[in-house]
C-alpha cells in the first residue's frame, strides 16, 4: 500500500505540463520568436480567412503593419522595460474573476472586427469605403500603438490581466502618459480598434469596433475601482490626476 501511494506521488507530469516546463527552459529570445510567429500566423488566418481570397491587399498590408508593430514594440520593451515582456507571457496569480469574464466576452467582440471586415469588404461587399480613408486609419493606428508602447515602457505592471501584483512590488506609476490620465493604455487601444475598419475598408466593421471601445471603457471603470480599493497610494494619485481616459471629459 505504501509503495502504491509512493508511486502515485511521484507520477511524472502530464504532457501539457511537461511541454510548458520545456518551453520555459528555452532561451528568452527563442521563446519570443516562437510566440510572435504563432501569434502572427493565427492573426493572419483571422484577418484573411473571412475574405475568402488570399490576394486581399488591404488584409496583407494590415497584417504587415501589425507584425511590424509587434516587433518594434518588443525591441522597445527589451531596451526600456524587459521584465514586462516576461510578465505578459503568463497569467498572473490573483487575476480578478470579473476580468476573466470580461476577457471571454471582449475577445470574440474584438475578433469580430476582422471577421466582419473580411466578409464585408471582400467576400460579400456589403459596403464600399473610399481608399482615401486608409491614411486616416494608419494615423489612428500608429498614434494609438505609440501610446500603448509608451504606457508599457514606463509601467512595469502593465500585465494582460487586472490584479494587484503584490509579489512584484506593485505601486502607483505617475510618470510618462500616466501624468496626464490614469489609463493611457486604453486610450491607445481605442485607436487600434477604430483604425481597423478604416485600414481594412469596411463600414460594417465599425459595429464590433465601437462595441470593443465600449468594452474597454467598462474595463477601465472596473480596473480603476479595483485600484482605488486595493492599491496603496492610488486614491491620492486619482486626486492629482483626475481623469481616467480623456482630460476634461472622464
Amino acid at each position: 500500500m505504501v509503495q502504491a501511494q509512493r508511486r502515485e506521488i511521484i507520477q511524472p507530469p502530464t504532457d501539457s505540463t511537461s511541454n510548458r516546463s520545456r518551453f520555459r527552459l528555452l532561451p528568452k529570445s527563442l521563446r519570443l520568436l516562437i510566440v510572435v510567429a504563432a501569434t502572427v500566423a493565427v492573426f493572419t488566418a483571422i484577418v484573411l480567412w473571412p475574405a475568402g481570397r488570399p490576394d486581399w491587399i488591404a488584409g496583407w498590408l494590415y497584417v504587415g503593419i501589425v507584425t511590424l508593430y509587434f516587433l518594434v514594440n518588443l525591441a522597445y520593451l527589451e531596451r526600456v522595460n524587459p521584465g514586462l515582456i516576461e510578465a505578459r507571457m503568463r497569467m498572473g496569480k490573483g487575476t480578478k474573476s470579473w476580468d476573466v469574464v470580461w476577457g471571454f466576452i471582449f475577445g470574440p467582440i474584438l475578433l469580430a472586427v476582422y471577421v466582419v471586415a473580411g466578409l464585408d469588404a471582400i467576400r460579400f461587399e456589403w459596403s464600399t469605403m473610399s481608399s482615401l480613408l486608409w491614411p486616416i486609419g494608419l494615423i489612428l493606428f500608429v498614434s494609438g500603438a505609440a501610446l500603448v508602447s509608451w504606457s508599457m515602457g514606463v509601467n512595469p505592471f502593465f500585465e494582460k490581466t487586472v490584479r494587484i501584483q503584490t509579489e512584484r512590488g506593485h505601486r502607483v506609476i505617475d510618470t510618462g502618459p500616466y501624468a496626464f490620465v490614469r489609463h493611457p493604455g486604453y486610450v491607445g487601444l481605442f485607436g487600434w480598434c477604430v483604425s481597423a475598419p478604416l485600414l481594412l475598408g469596411s463600414w460594417w466593421a465599425f459595429v464590433p469596433a465601437i462595441l470593443s471601445v465600449a468594452g474597454l471603457v467598462i474595463r477601465t471603470a472596473l480596473e480603476d475601482w479595483t485600484l482605488l480599493q486595493e492599491l496603496e497610494g492610488y486614491e491620492a494619485y486619482s486626486k492629482r490626476v483626475r481623469y481616467r481616459l480623456f482630460p476634461g471629459v472622464w
